[in-house]
């Protein structure tokens, strides 16, 4: 059985391994037939990642403007399997399946309902926002990155 289906899931909430939020798309996320426009996925993606990270205890305008690291994308690929509209709501479920000396890999399931739209795979590199390169995570980070971390197939996506 995947681990999904063993978690007690809430909205916004690392409990076990996965973190779920939802997101309703806008009309502005949306071409003109209705269609989700894919440069929306990525940047309503990027707004649930920065949602995960401050579950984590790491929220980011305390880690960019206090602590001076930031999380940039180094690999994003995407499989969209079905079509969203204005107006549904997507479930985003977000896990982390490595982490690295200086980087995390994610996996994201986003569904609607019991149907799956598309799912990613990215690769998070931590940085000195002031020389522009990376860095080694800070102990707590690593030490909150490995409570959630699991497999793809304990994630079950």
């Amino acid at each position: 059985m995947a681990l999904i289906d063993r978690c007690l899931l809430h909205k916004g909430r690392v409990l076990d391994k996965i973190f779920r939020t939802d997101r309703t798309l806008r009309f502005g996320d949306c071409d003109i037939s209705g269609t989700a426009y894919f440069p929306s996925y990525l940047d309503i993606l990027n707004g649930v990642n920065e949602e995960f990270w401050s579950e984590l205890g790491f929220p980011w305008n305390k880690t960019i403007w206090e602590e001076r690291w930031g999380t940039p994308t180094v690999h994003l690929s995407c499989d969209f399997s079905k079509p969203s509209f204005f107006g549904e709501t997507l479930s985003f479920d977000v896990g982390v399946t490595k982490v690295g000396r200086s980087s995390v890999t994610m996996r994201h399931k986003i569904s609607s309902g019991a149907e799956t739209r598309w799912t990613s795979t990215q690769v998070l590199a931590a940085s000195d926002l002031d020389k522009h390169t990376s860095i080694p995570w800070p102990e707590p980070v690593v030490i909150a990155l490995n409570k959630v971390l699991a497999t793809e197939e304990e994630l079950g996506f």
